[in-house]
């Protein structure tokens, strides 16, 4: 092939491969944005209704997550932790939180290790949100030590006695399968909030699309201050906190 022939045939490849974008574009269809799930935590809100529990006992209620008594084998998807252990750097200078007890859960990082790490690709990511396939979990909890925040429970042993009341409308997990919180995506798919968002009822939660100029995270961290735990790992945490 001489190089006029080539260069003809690369020109036509790229006729070819912009055509379809062309004709989407002269038909008026674009494609969506993916979706950017985040939570919004408002700091001061959740402390003042300090001992309230409602949005964790509805999350570990609906997604069947086990009341193991022993703190070693405990599993939780979200939780309360004092504000200084979250943020041990901002005390000093903020007042009124020391002790305070805020809500965790998994940060559903825009760049998560705990992915990068899993050989089986049992966690993943769709929609912005760090997922997890129960049935390819192999136990080797590489993504335990690869996330930075604690966010994930391992089952050392069988959850299902330890579930006062099955709810069939989410799997159980066995022995030696690792799970965490899931921003509710099997109701997102359904067009429900998260149900801590939607249990709380008051002004501590706020959850939406960052791709989404209208939504409530974003117009929320458009008009206040927000802290997202170690940003300086370059995780980009899509749990923010508002003050």
């Amino acid at each position: 092939m001489t190089r006029r022939e080539f260069l003809r045939l690369m020109a036509l490849s790229g006729f070819t491969l912009a055509a379809p974008a062309d004709i989407l574009k002269a038909e008026g269809v674009s494609k969506k944005a993916p979706k950017r799930w985040a939570m919004a935590v408002s700091v001061f809100a959740c402390a003042k209704r300090d001992g309230c529990t409602s949005c964790i006992n509805v999350c570990h209620r609906i997604h069947n997550v086990p009341d193991i008594p022993d703190p070693r084998r405990e599993v939780k998807w979200i939780w309360t932790s004092p504000f200084e252990a979250l943020f041990p750097e901002y005390p000093p200078y903020i007042q009124g939180l020391r002790g305070r007890q805020v809500l965790t859960m998994c940060n559903h990082c825009e760049d998560p290790p705990c992915v990068a790490v899993c050989p089986t690709k049992a966690t993943f990511k769709r929609d912005g949100i760090v997922m997890m396939d129960y049935h390819r979990c192999i136990g080797c909890r590489y993504c335990m030590a690869a996330c930075p925040y604690g966010a994930r429970s391992f089952n050392w042993q069988d959850p299902r006695p330890f579930i006062k009341a099955v709810d069939p409308r989410y799997p159980t997990r066995a022995k030696g399968v690792v799970e965490k919180c899931n921003f509710c995506e099997e109701r997102l798919v359904s067009g429900l909030p998260p149900a801590c968002v939607e249990a709380c009822g008051g002004d501590c939660l706020a959850f939406g699309d960052l791709s989404d100029e209208k939504s409530a995270v974003r117009r929320l961290l458009a008009s206040r201050p927000a802290l997202q735990r170690k940003a300086e790992l370059g995780t980009k945490p899509k749990v923010f906190y508002l003050l």
